[in-house]
């Protein structure tokens, strides 16, 4: 919820989601409106410092800011004082924000009607490979986290769209699939999750299906 209120907004459908979350995977009663942003230095309290759970809290976070297709400046400031006060590595972090920052430029360029640097995309990929890799080598162990993972990452890219007013286009979506760089990442993570629901913990899956 932290994470979610980073950029001043809280919609209703991050308001459902997390009330979903907290009532029917946690089993509480708490009514989350009534909860205060947690700071970094509470979280390395109870996750601890350089840790297993730290690291993989890190990744939540980061599905978390990703699963949107936005990475917002807000959100980056915050999950950087996050990996700081749980003493994890920031490399994949510093990745993440250089390959967004990349895509900003070469966006506002094709703009303008500019033409795009030989070897963009191959640096491109080069500097996203941390996070990837990263996000590929998380290992699903916990039902509670496998539930979270299905219900925040959507079972297919969405469809692209135009929005019109007036009988006139006026922007144009493209499917998530094309604005999220580590989409391919969140599939292949959310389908480990739901692996790990049906083979090892036994449970039904096809409501996340």
């Amino acid at each position: 919820m932290t994470l979610a209120l980073a950029d001043g907004q809280f919609d209703a459908e991050e308001q459902e989601l997390i009330v979903s979350l907290t009532h029917e995977q946690l089993g509480t009663d708490t009514d989350v409106s009534t909860l205060e942003p947690i700071s970094p230095q509470e979280l390395a309290t109870h996750l601890g410092k350089g840790t297993e759970m730290a690291e993989n809290f890190l990744r939540t976070a980061v599905m978390v800011a990703l699963a949107d297709g936005i990475y917002s400046v807000c959100e980056d400031d915050l999950m950087h004082q996050f990996c700081q006060a749980l003493d994890l590595d920031d490399q994949v972090l510093t990745s993440l924000r250089h390959t967004l920052e990349d895509l900003e430029a070469k966006q506002a360029q094709s703009a303008q009607g500019g033409t795009l640097k030989p070897g963009g995309e191959a640096h491109q990929l080069d500097v996203l490979h941390p996070v990837k890799h990263w996000l590929d080598d998380w290992k699903v162990h916990d039902p509670k986290v496998a539930r979270f993972i299905c219900k925040m990452i959507p079972p297919q890219c969405p469809f692209e769209r135009d929005v019109t007013l007036f009988g006139r286009k006026i922007v144009h979506i493209p499917p998530m699939c094309k604005v999220n760089p580590l989409y391919e990442q969140l599939v292949g993570l959310r389908f480990r999750a739901l692996s790990y629901l049906a083979d090892d913990c036994e449970e039904d899956v096809s409501k996340y299906i």
